[in-house]
């Protein structure tokens, strides 16, 4: 990470997730957060080879709502989709719906795609990209799915879990970014804004 990059405008992150907030953050960045105002899509049934389209456009959606309103701004918008086997899994809509999720989806070979999408009006610069992560999970047993249900860490998580959140005791191998899993491609996005600075 650089987080000295001398940048000419202020950062916003679009998200209200604070899991990318928190991200940001321990990389050293100065910004402020500004949640898009957007209501959340349901997943389109298009299937898994369209998973990044559908993460960056949701991505710039994000940025561009916040950006329309902050011109000399550098806004960052990211999206984070799961996929398993040819399905894209998003949020869960409710307990049902992640129990669903984590007793029939969820072990074997996982990609975690998160589109980013950085905008600068006033630079007239959008960039818009994404990562992907590919992790082998292990299946739950019935009991394990219960407990996963009981601690709530499945709420508001593409895939219905989280990493950082107990999920990594089901994880068997992990390729590529590992703030990619968490929500926040760190790498890349240190990569795009040094194209910002000056």
């Amino acid at each position: 990470m650089n987080p000295k990059l001398k940048l000419p405008y202020p950062i916003i992150l679009a998200s209200a997730s604070p899991r990318r907030a928190g991200l940001l953050r321990d990389a050293g960045y100065d910004f402020s957060i500004e949640a898009a105002r957007i209501a959340e899509p349901v997943v389109p049934e298009i299937g898994a080879k369209h998973a990044a389209v559908w993460a960056e456009t949701l991505a710039y959606l994000k940025a561009r709502t916040v950006s329309m309103d902050h011109p000399d701004t550098i806004v960052i918008g990211a999206d984070t989709v799961v996929t398993h086997g040819d399905t894209i899994i998003g949020k869960p809509a409710d307990e049902a719906d992640a129990r669903r999720i984590l007793s029939t989806l969820f072990g074997g070979d996982n990609e975690v795609i998160t589109g980013l999408a950085l905008l600068c009006p006033a630079l007239n610069k959008t960039i818009i990209t994404h990562e992907t992560t590919t992790l082998v999970m292990r299946a739950m047993n019935p009991r394990e799915v219960d407990d996963y249900i009981a601690s709530g860490a499945w709420r508001d998580k593409a895939g219905a879990y989280a990493l950082q959140e107990g999920g990594d005791k089901f994880l068997q191998s992990i390729s590529g970014s590992e703030s990619n899993v968490v929500g926040l491609p760190l790498e890349k996005l240190n990569r795009i804004l040094s194209d910002f600075s000056t």
